[in-house]
């Protein structure tokens, strides 16, 4: 059965914001790093994740029902 999570991408990642970003369908357990893959979002190039406000790694999987947001890395020196 498929769930739902709603995505943030910012900055140079807002392109790849899927048109159902607000409701984007999961099979539950699925990680972050498969989610990227879906998204065609190259591993690199997500910095910072979070799911629920909470920062969050590749390895960390999804049910449903939760906030993602993901950075690219920031520039600057």
């Amino acid at each position: 059965m498929k769930s739902h999570i709603q995505i943030k991408l910012f900055a140079t990642l807002q392109p790849f914001t899927p048109p159902s970003g607000e409701k984007y369908p999961i099979n539950p357990g699925i990680s972050i790093r498969n989610l990227l893959e879906q998204l065609n979002i190259p591993q690199e190039k997500a910095k910072l994740i979070f799911i629920d406000g909470i920062k969050a790694n590749l390895s960390s999987t999804l049910d449903g029902g939760e906030r993602i947001g993901i950075f690219p890395p920031v520039g600057g020196g």
